[in-house]
């Protein structure tokens, strides 16, 4: 199952951490952090239900912006 609202229990300091990741990265290098980083979330998540459902929500949220 998916949850849509918040499930992190300290949210900034996530965001945070995801910025100081990518500090001083090059463009590409930013990107592929992004993608390997959500390969290794997807495997944590490991459905591919839950999976398939945030793929559409997380393209619903850029279509829409």
């Amino acid at each position: 199952m998916m949850h849509s609202d918040s499930n992190l229990d300290h949210p900034d300091d996530f965001y945070e951490a995801l910025l100081d990741a990518h500090a001083g990265l090059t463009l590409a290098q930013s990107h592929d952090l992004n993608a390997r980083l959500v390969l290794l979330l997807a495997n944590q998540i490991g459905d591919l239900e839950t999976l398939k459902a945030t793929l559409t929500a997380a393209r619903r949220s850029v279509d829409a912006g």
